[in-house]
């Protein structure tokens, strides 16, 4: 099967039905597994997946995917706000699928899947044609938040007031207090100023506190 014959559609048909694994449900701490120097042996494993699943080896893709799922999961679940997570996660790697053939091993496969899966996140939200409002809500955004349902957990209460937050505010604080994103990065993912993604973080962070307090 030619990597280059297969449609969108066809390649959703190849994946598995996207579930989130316990490991995506239950983590440990907040932030996500960033991608990590793997050893010359596990890195040499995986430059073969990937060059096989470049090829239209489906067998290799779907190693890929089982691998990298519960950290792309995890990022889309956090940057869409639990909206859609199954929907956006599948969209990604369909979006791999595509595009795999384009990887040259300028970066850590991890990496390139990254911020594949960033921009797939940011492009339907750009759909959206009240994101750049949400983006910019003035001062009263502060007065929507409803009185917080505390758990006892703490890690969960924190996930919870996540989602609460405006779609913008809560992009560029998972994009920069998780992922470690710089705001000059920030800014041209989401084409924005640096000067706004600086402005829309510390509002996320004042909104959390106020959650949490």
């Amino acid at each position: 099967m030619s990597l280059r014959a297969v449609t969108a559609t066809q390649a959703a048909v190849l994946l598995p039905e996207v579930e989130a694994p316990t490991a995506c449900r239950r983590e440990d701490s907040l932030r996500s597994e960033r991608p990590e120097r793997a050893s010359p042996a596990g890195g040499a494993a995986l430059d073969d997946y990937v060059a096989q699943a470049a090829t239209g080896d489906v067998r290799a893709f779907e190693h890929l995917y089982q691998t990298h799922l519960p950290r792309v999961h995890s990022l889309v679940r956090r940057m869409a706000g639990g909206r859609d997570v199954d929907e956006l996660t599948q969209d990604v790697f369909v979006r791999v699928w595509q595009k795999l053939s384009s990887f040259r091993g300028d970066s850590a496969f991890g990496t390139w899947l990254h911020r594949l899966a960033v921009n797939v996140v940011i492009e339907r939200f750009r759909q959206d044609m009240t994101r750049r409002s949400r983006l910019h809500d003035g001062e009263e955004i502060f007065e929507t938040l409803s009185a917080p349902s505390r758990s006892g957990d703490t890690r969960m209460d924190f996930e919870a007031a996540l989602m609460t937050l405006p779609d913008g505010a809560r992009q560029i604080f998972v994009l920069h207090d998780v992922e470690g994103y710089k705001h000059h990065e920030i800014g041209t993912l989401l084409d924005i100023s640096s000067g706004t993604s600086k402005a829309q973080l510390h509002r996320a962070r004042m909104m959390l506190r106020r959650y949490l307090k």
